[in-house]
């Protein structure tokens, strides 16, 4: 059984194509630029032809893919699960579009032209929003007219859920324990960021929201921020939602403090020469970073271990120190050691030998996900939430 993952983003996508049988991925790339005169119909095309080529393909034939798997960054309420995709569902995605209106449009496109490319090949859709669908009530509404709620689906959903399950399902494996009995608080930190409070296996809260706009501070967006801003930025400047939007989403964020930078190779290295507002953007990141590890650490009342994935939180030590830096009256302590040499793309303890709190480096394997929920639902076992047993919670799944 090969299964196709296919990640479509506004400007790339990324793909893994992988054998169950094996247990081993055939092929894997990334396709950029799309929007620059070229569309994900075309990138998919292009995808496929690579995959399918007679000399250095992959595969002898296209009728070898058993079924496609997409992310879906929005699922709104009405997807607590992965599901396979017909009309009904697509047309139910395209509903929730405006949740996610930088996330989903590229996803529907992904899959209306993987769709069209392969019509007789079964597409599952693996929304982002549904590892976090355990949250409670009390920690996903919001403390504004309950009406929104129920007439428009106002609420917090949260994000990376597939990256945020595979770390945790990884850290339960490195601290040899049952994910049902594991207790962690995940940070993935790339352009985007979130945080997750993941208690007995399951999400309990999470920083993002209604939208990918909430939470830690970002390479572009904003984060959290007293929503007396918007309105008082509407008085004084007269913007348009639209404008705003676009300012708290694409000119904000680390981007917004530095004036210059959203990459923090970058802003580390204007820091270094002297420059302050870089300085501060970092000071501020690590700070809103270490403000949810810490509430979360209450909210969960027993910590096994923080884990760092995703670009910045895998290959960025400084970044690391200075979240963990402060946290040792909680038990989390950093071997700095460790932790310089933790840049490697390899699963790393990075604590201390007395932290009480484990500290790992975990590379996320978001695809894995994927596949997995997409042979589950193949083979007529996939239950959403159900606790069935990833494949990747063996050790032979380290990446």
């Amino acid at each position: 059984m090969k299964i196709l993952a296919l990640n479509c983003g506004s400007s790339s996508v990324k793909y893994q194509l992988y054998d169950w049988t094996k247990k081993q991925v055939l092929c894997k790339g990334l396709v950029e630029r799309i929007g620059d005169g070229k569309t994900h119909a075309e990138a998919i095309s292009g995808i496929l032809a690579m995959i399918a080529d007679p000399e250095t393909g992959a595969l002898k034939s296209l009728g070898e893919i058993s079924a496609v798997g997409h992310r879906v960054v929005h699922g709104g309420e009405k997807f607590h699960g992965s599901v396979r995709i017909d009309a009904e569902v697509l047309a139910a995605i395209k509903e929730v579009k405006d949740l996610a209106p930088l996330h989903n449009p590229p996803n529907i496109a992904g899959i209306e032209a993987a769709m069209k490319a392969l019509p007789n090949i079964p597409q599952v859709a693996v929304f982002d929003t549904a590892f976090h669908q355990t949250m409670p009530s009390y920690s996903y509404l919001y403390a504004v007219p309950f009406e929104w709620y129920k007439m428009y689906g106002v609420r917090k959903y949260g994000f990376h859920g597939t990256s945020h399950l595979y770390v945790s399902k990884r850290a339960a494996v490195l601290l040899k324990k049952e994910p049902s009995n594991t207790n962690v608080v995940t940070l993935h930190i790339g352009n985007g960021v979130s945080v997750a409070a993941i208690r007995n296996g399951i999400s309990i809260d999470t920083s993002m929201g209604l939208t990918p706009l909430a939470g830690a501070i970002m390479g572009t967006r904003s984060g959290d921020i007293d929503p007396a801003l918007i309105i008082f930025m509407i008085e004084k400047e007269g913007f348009y939602a639209k404008e705003l939007d676009k300012i708290l989403n694409n000119k904000s964020g680390l981007l917004g403090i530095t004036g210059k930078y959203s990459d923090r190779r970058d802003i580390i290295k204007a820091a270094e020469a002297g420059d302050e507002r870089c300085r501060l953007a970092i000071e501020m990141e690590a700070y809103r970073l270490k403000t949810f590890i810490g509430a979360y650490a209450a909210a969960i009342g027993s910590l096994d271990a923080v884990v760092f994935t995703a670009g910045a939180g895998e290959s960025d030590p400084t970044l690391r120190e200075r979240v963990i830096d402060g946290l040792e009256q909680f038990g989390v302590r950093l071997d700095k050691n460790r932790n310089l040499a933790a840049v490697n793309k390899k699963e790393e303890l990075i604590s201390a030998d007395d932290s009480s709190v484990k500290i790992f480096v975990i590379p996320t394997n978001e695809e894995i996900v994927f596949i997995e929920d997409v042979v589950a639902i193949l083979e007529g076992r996939y239950k959403a939430g159900a606790d069935y047993k990833y494949s990747f919670e063996s050790e032979d799944y380290a990446p």
